[in-house]
């Protein structure tokens, strides 16, 4: 015959409260109204990221030349960049937008492409800004090189 052991107050178990399974569990992106999104447009030699964020930063969607498919040297191209704008914005893009903001960053050759593919996409654009990081008179220089 099976022993009956008394159960003690401390193995009851409790519920737990601020446990991840009570929150409720889906995808926060599906019910987003957001009427005002800053597109930063990283464009390198290499490759061109697209981050779509609302106005505090908090990131909605982002895309690279490189997570589009492409590979190599063919990262850096203005298609490749023209193609991950697209792929960002297709997530964000609903007739609620209001206006947009563009953040440009480097010297790659994808600037011109992915803000032409911005503009194509039909969202309202209130400013392009330039911000490249530019040295004023920054680091020393490296030591002449002798041969």
């Amino acid at each position: 015959m099976a022993k009956l052991i008394p159960k003690s107050p401390r193995f009851v178990p409790r519920p737990r409260f601020g446990s991840r399974r009570n929150k409720r569990i889906g995808s926060r992106k599906t019910g987003l109204r957001i009427r005002k999104i800053v597109i930063h447009v990283q464009a390198s030699f290499n490759n061109t990221i697209v981050t779509v964020t609302d106005i505090r930063g908090r990131v909605i969607s982002c895309s690279s030349a490189g997570t589009c498919g492409f590979k190599g040297p063919r990262k850096g191209t203005p298609f490749a960049a023209q193609t991950a704008a697209i792929n960002a914005i297709r997530t964000v893009a609903n007739p609620n937008m209001q206006q947009a903001e563009v953040l440009i960053k480097g010297p790659g050759p994808g600037r011109d492409a992915a803000l032409r593919a911005i503009c194509q996409s039909g969202i309202l654009l209130s400013f392009i800004r330039d911000v490249t990081p530019m040295p004023h008179n920054g680091c020393r220089p490296p030591k002449r090189r002798r041969v």
